[in-house]
């Protein structure tokens, strides 16, 4: 294919990466407070009339209301305040109202997702497997963040990306439905494994079971074959940073870090270069 036509196609990705992750900026702040309203709601059905919720008065969220607002002075995002990228650079980075400081992180999340974006449509082409990449990518964009600020990788993301895996993989657009199943299984039942066992040894819980579903949706996407180096890449980097925050940030050992944010990252290394790693990893062998 021309590369003009690929630039084009990466462009049109790009430009809907960046509305995409403004999207993603509200998933990611409101999502793990709808499941806490959910769980609270859960909790007063359980105890009755007796238990008494301090969360009923405080308004139902969901991912379309209320319209965004500023944290600091609550107020209501305007249209023209909420264009990805654009309005920060315009705003320069403060609310328009109380000129609070705005978190660089929503930019970021926001270039991080069109650049992504644009690396698949430039990677596959005019394809379904970019349809799926992209797909695979903005979820992995949401479930990093949320991971990091809360530690929690919520079902209502991994479970129908894992879904959404095996689907694509029906006409084997990224790998045959056989590598996808086996590649879903054997992903959920590694790391379910090393926390029993790292669990029997130690007494204590060294993961989550969203980080299961996780390398699970993974090997439903990518197959099989790329979970070894999906769980080396990821533990390679994840040791690195532990470390380096060990060392330099004096974070303290016994203070959990997130392991989803290295499975993301290994899962978007895999899916644009993971085969030509494998073949490089066993020419060497």
């Amino acid at each position: 294919m021309m590369p003009e036509t690929l630039g084009g196609l990466a462009a049109a990705a790009g430009l809907l990466g960046l509305c995409v992750g403004s999207f993603l900026n509200v998933v990611v702040h409101r999502l793990p407070k709808m499941m806490e309203q959910e769980w609270r709601e859960q909790c007063a059905e359980l105890c009755g009339e007796n238990c008494k919720n301090p969360q009923s008065t405080v308004e139902k969220l969901s991912l379309a209301r209320p319209r965004s607002r500023c944290p600091a002075c609550g107020h209501v995002i305007r249209a023209y305040e909420n264009i990805p990228l654009l309005s920060y650079l315009l705003l320069r980075g403060r609310c328009s109202a109380c000129h609070q400081s705005i978190s660089l992180r929503y930019p970021l999340v926001e270039l991080l997702t069109a650049a992504l974006s644009a690396g698949a449509a430039w990677h596959f082409g005019p394809s379904w497997q970019t349809v799926g990449a992209l797909a695979l990518l903005w979820a992995l964009v949401a479930l990093t963040m949320i991971d990091l600020d809360t530690q929690l990788l919520p079902d209502s993301i991994t479970l129908p990306l894992l879904w959404l895996g095996l689907l694509i993989n029906l006409h084997g657009h990224f790998v045959s439905l056989e590598a996808a199943v086996i590649g879903a299984v054997a992903g959920y039942l590694a790391l379910w494994s090393v926390f029993w066992l790292f669990k029997l040894a130690t007494g204590k819980e060294g993961m989550g079971y969203g980080d299961f579903k996780l390398l699970a949706a993974l090997g439903a996407w990518l197959g099989w074959s790329m979970l070894p180096t999906i769980v080396l890449l990821s533990s390679l980097v994840g040791a690195c940073v532990g470390i380096g925050l060990i060392v330099f940030a004096r974070h303290g050992r016994n203070v959990p870090i997130p392991f989803g944010p290295y499975l993301a990252a290994a899962g978007v290394i895999a899916l644009f270069w993971g085969e030509k790693i494998n073949r490089t990893y066993l020419g060497l062998l």
